[in-house]
């Protein structure tokens, strides 16, 4: 049976993007402040998966909550399980947008959006792709399984309870629509290690706080300094333009009570390409570096401005390490936390790393930072994940593209982590083409609207090339 899968998205475009709308008008960021039992990691997770999980209905599919922790419903008969894997949770919104986030709104073909290509449009592309195979009632010979989690940009939570509470055995193979076309069979190991910092603070430059980044696998925007110092507001304004003149920031400067709040502002990337970004708190750093603080709060400025700024390879840190076929290691340094009142001051370093090297060596290397007291792991840890290229499920997934695009398909090994990974047999598959403009953890967010339908044909006709 020969099916026109362009011809059958261009069908529902318009039902495709009224329902990405009512999915990305939901605030689904995590916020632990509000989060228990019922909302496990905040409640507007949870309104985005009850909301998905009733567009499911909808169409008819029997759907499936576990705890507010993830959703799926299953499509077909069949003794194999293909496993699609994606996400309803988005990283904070932040700043600097032109557009409310949470209002999606279409401007020169591009939909504008938290979420918008990481990873609600590309969900709702992979879902109208499966929906066009059950409306139109084509033969399969395998099932089917639609999982969303609501943890992805976190610690992944959602897919450990998943796995352990939905009383179902993992799909035999599958993908996730969250990374890039033609096709993501390799991922970096990611894992967070925290530098911790002890000590006095003291010196003519006193820092009372230094905060900077929203999560660890973000690029900070911006960081705040709040300090004493033996100058006046005038000399630090005058040092400030000169230090702003040299580098690609901007920043305010005020003073109240006689203490002085700095704050740098760069711009956001995803964490698994710092480059991309300008790290706030680095330069920051950078700045504050040529004054007098002394003890810990020196400690902690000098490691920062020396070593870790643009040390996206960690080679200043000493644990750079390449790979022939994954690549190099990538490090971003994420969450910065700083208060004189505490006596454990740290700094989250995100790394994506080959094969070759692990947690462990990387830790190892990080504890002989100076001024480092000691460095701790965070629970969650993805190792290196490969899929060979003549694995069935890569050489169909990329004849697909092939033959849609025209383009040739070729492997790609990335740092970023997705749910592909979930599984031994597991990709991610699009949605987004080559050479797209990566706007993924930054303020306006967006996708191309067309790129979301040619997705969705891709995803129809690559869906049913595995189950029919």
């Amino acid at each position: 049976m020969v099916v026109d899968f362009k011809a059958e998205v261009e069908k529902r475009k318009s039902a495709m993007m009224e329902d990405l709308f009512s999915l990305l008008r939901i605030n689904s960021e995590r916020d632990d402040s509000k989060s228990d039992k019922e909302p496990p990691f905040g409640p507007g997770p949870v309104k985005a998966l009850e909301h998905f999980l009733k567009l499911a209905e909808r169409d008819g599919y029997e759907t499936a909550n576990i705890d507010n922790y993830a959703g799926h419903f299953i499509f077909g008969e069949g003794d194999e399980e293909l496993g699609i894997f994606a996400h309803l949770d988005v990283v904070p919104a932040g700043s600097g947008w032109d557009t409310d986030p949470y209002e999606p709104v279409i401007k020169d073909g591009r939909l504008y959006a938290r979420g918008s290509s990481d990873d609600k449009g590309p969900t709702m592309a992979c879902y109208y792709g499966l929906k066009i195979i059950k409306d139109l009632g084509l033969p399969v010979s395998k099932k089917v399984r639609f999982v969303v989690g609501t943890d992805e940009e976190s610690g992944w939570g959602d897919m450990e309870y998943y796995f352990a509470n939905s009383g179902l055995k993992k799909p035999d193979f599958g993908f996730s629509p969250d990374a890039e076309f033609p096709i993501i069979n390799g991922e970096k190991g990611n894992i967070t290690e925290y530098l911790h910092f002890t000590g006095q603070n003291k010196g003519s430059f006193t820092l009372k706080s230094f905060t900077g980044g929203l999560r660890e696998n973000m690029v900070p925007e911006s960081a705040t300094a709040v300090f004493t110092a033996d100058k006046s507001l005038a000399e630090l304004q005058k040092e400030l333009k000169d230090f702003i003149s040299q580098h690609p920031i901007t920043a305010d400067l005020s003073e109240e009570n006689n203490q002085f709040s700095l704050t740098v502002f760069g711009k956001s990337a995803h964490g698994s390409t710092p480059e991309e970004g300008l790290n706030g708190a680095t330069y920051l750093a950078r700045f504050l570096n040529q004054y007098a603080f002394e003890g810990v709060a020196k400690d902690f400025i000098a490691l920062i401005a020396e070593v870790l700024h643009n040390d996206f390879a960690g080679e200043n840190l000493g644990v750079a390490y390449t790979d022939p076929k994954m690549g190099a290691l990538s490090m971003n340094a994420g969450v910065f936390t700083f208060d004189e009142a505490s006596d454990d001051n740290t700094i989250a370093l995100n790394f994506r790393y080959p094969q070759g090297t692990d947690a462990k060596t990387i830790q190892a290397g990080l504890e002989s930072l100076a001024g480092v007291t000691k460095v701790t792991l965070s629970e969650h840890e993805h190792v290196p994940h490969y899929v060979p290229m003549d694995d069935p499920l890569v050489a169909t997934l990329l004849s697909v593209y092939e033959k849609q695009t025209g383009l040739k398909g070729y492997e790609q090994v990335i740092g970023g982590g997705t749910f592909g990974r979930l599984l031994e047999r597991g990709v991610a598959y699009g949605a987004m083409f080559p050479d797209y403009v990566n706007t993924m953890h930054q303020a306006n967010e967006f996708v191309e609207v067309e790129d979301l339908y040619r997705a969705a044909a891709i995803y129809a006709e690559a869906i049913y090339e595995l189950i029919k």
